[in-house]
């Protein structure tokens, strides 16, 4: 008889209520620290909160992997009966939550750690893919090794509308905000082998960018999968996202899609108007 398999991720996955429910999936939290108040993301603090904090004292938060003593625990709870598990981490690059979790999981026999290389829903979209693969009767090692094939044809990208985020978090110089903002450029960022980058700059008002940016992406969706795509924002008004959502329904017949809101470990490094569209392509995406 084959171990039951717990699909499990850190928090940056960014996956809906709906969706954590529907693959059961276990969640550990990145911690955020405001100040000198430590939380855990998406249990003790949310995105709003972050954004109130930053407004009143000017000061983003700072957040941190979970430490290998967290990442045991976990581990020990979730396969005690004898479970097997597939562990899905925040981009390698970004943050050191890969290498804690594999050095936690060198001490459990069926637990397989999987580097998204991506972040947010981008992470998401492997996870949701590995809750499907269970539900076939996949075995834990055969998920984890298509997961990570898959890692490779996950296109996530998302626009920023204001650069104040990314530049009071280093990701981006003074000079380069400052131009971005007088010029009305919104850049769009993406992720390419687990780093992120600057593609394409639009020009103009928010909504009117995000409207050029995912008819960009999707394209004629000849190259989509079009099982699901994720539209995920930082906390854009509900008509700037009802727009985008019911844009990507009429371009291209995607089976579901889902609305979910970023968590706060992408949030304060990103801002509040933040959006993206996430997906996979039929083909792997060319390396930068």
């Amino acid at each position: 008889m084959e171990n039951k398999i717990v699909i499990a991720a850190d928090s940056t996955c960014d996956l809906s209520a709906e969706l954590i429910e529907r693959y059961h999936v276990k969640i550990l939290p990145l911690t955020v620290n405001l100040g000198e108040e430590q939380y855990l993301d998406g249990v003790d603090v949310d995105p709003d909160m972050i954004y109130r904090h930053y407004e009143e004292k000017g000061e983003l938060p700072k957040t941190a992997a979970p430490n290998l003593s967290r990442f045991q625990d976990f581990f020990k709870q979730h396969t005690a009966d004898g479970s097997d598990m597939v562990f899905f981490t925040l981009s390698s690059t970004m943050s050191s939550t890969y290498n804690n979790a594999g050095l936690a999981a060198s001490e459990f026999e069926g637990v397989h750690v999987v580097d998204t290389k991506n972040l947010s829903t981008g992470g998401g979209l492997l996870v949701v893919a590995a809750g499907e693969m269970v539900r076939e009767g996949k075995r834990a090692e055969e998920i984890a090794a298509a997961c990570r094939d898959l890692a490779g044809r996950v296109d996530a990208s998302f626009i920023v509308d204001d650069l104040e985020f990314l530049y009071k978090g280093g990701r981006c110089s003074a000079v380069a905000a400052f131009g971005a903002n007088l010029l009305q450029l919104k850049p769009c960022i993406v992720v390419r082998d687990g780093k992120m980058g600057v593609g394409k700059k639009y020009r103009g008002k928010f909504p009117m960018v995000l409207q050029k940016y995912i008819a960009d992406r999707i394209g004629d969706a000849s190259d989509v999968e079009l099982d699901r795509i994720f539209v995920t924002h930082a906390g854009c008004d509900e008509a700037i996202w009802q727009q985008c959502v019911e844009q990507v329904k009429a371009l291209a017949p995607f089976k579901e899609v889902f609305l979910t809101r970023a968590g706060c470990t992408i949030s304060s490094h990103c801002g509040r108007n933040t959006l993206g569209v996430l997906f996979i392509r039929k083909t792997p995406l060319a390396e930068s």
